[in-house]
């Protein structure tokens, strides 16, 4: 008999980095690429999910953790790193720390041309702002990437952006 064999997706390598990371706070607008975090944060009684209404709310969110006592991370797309870009500086100025898991739109078979500049221009307005940033696009890259995240902006007080490229979030379509 065969015994069944329990694959890990990068979805779930991704939330048990955070968790082991202690993230005790997930601040987001939803979003389908990060659903399997945002569900799982959202069971969690150890973590606070925080629903924003536009992404930059999030930089708060998240340097008002660090101020409570807490880790936290920001969870967008990369539509929404053009929102934040002037709140980016309350980072720099401040010496925050800062994790921010970004899913990649504009790249991998785009159907929104709308998409697509900002696509682009995410890793240099983010490295523009102060924030270093690693990428993932294989599954294979994303925990290594994360805990590589987590221990920049929490232990070496960094500000870090952790890039999915689209090819590994999948083809949007309408």
């Amino acid at each position: 008999m065969m015994q069944e064999m329990s694959v890990t997706t990068w979805q779930e390598s991704l939330f048990r980095v955070l968790k082991a990371g202690d993230i005790k706070q997930i601040a987001y607008v939803p979003d389908a690429g990060h659903a399997f975090a945002i569900e799982a944060a959202q069971r969690d009684p150890e973590i606070r999910d925080v629903v924003l209404t536009t992404e930059e709310e999030g930089v708060g969110v998240v340097s008002g953790a660090w101020l409570g006592g807490q880790r936290a991370a920001l969870l967008m797309q990369s539509s929404g790193v053009g929102n934040c870009v002037n709140l980016f500086s309350l980072l720099t100025a401040c010496q925050f720390p800062f994790l921010t898991l970004v899913t990649m739109r504009g790249e991998y078979a785009e159907f929104n041309p709308w998409q697509i500049p900002m696509g682009r221009a995410t890793p240099g307005a983010l490295e523009l702002m102060g924030i270093h940033v690693l990428r993932a696009d294989a599954p294979d890259e994303v925990e290594e990437a994360v805990e590589a995240a987590v221990h920049s902006a929490f232990v070496a007080n960094q500000r870090v952006a952790v890039l999915l490229g689209q090819r590994l979030i999948g083809r949007k379509q309408w």
